[in-house]
């Protein structure tokens, strides 16, 4: 036999201290998700729709549209 006795396992708290473990770690990675759909995805967005509305002609664009019959309302 071995002199070394095996430790003891933890009984105590041994979920609160895995739940504290995940929870930040769940944290972490939800916070670089978030940020990394901002900067990937919705700034783009917006960047585009801003370039998009300062180059637009409202009463152009209208008219384009109203010919084919896209407005029913406007003949």
């Amino acid at each position: 036999m071995s002199s070394s006795a095996l430790p003891k396992p933890q009984m105590r708290d041994l979920l609160a201290n895995c739940l504290r473990f995940h929870i930040v770690g769940a944290i972490i990675v939800s916070l670089e998700v978030a940020a990394s759909y901002e900067f990937g995805v919705a700034e783009p967005r917006k960047k585009a729709y801003a370039d998009s509305t300062k180059t637009m002609i409202p009463h152009k664009d209208f008219e384009e549209r109203r010919k084919p019959g896209v407005f029913q309302s406007t003949k």
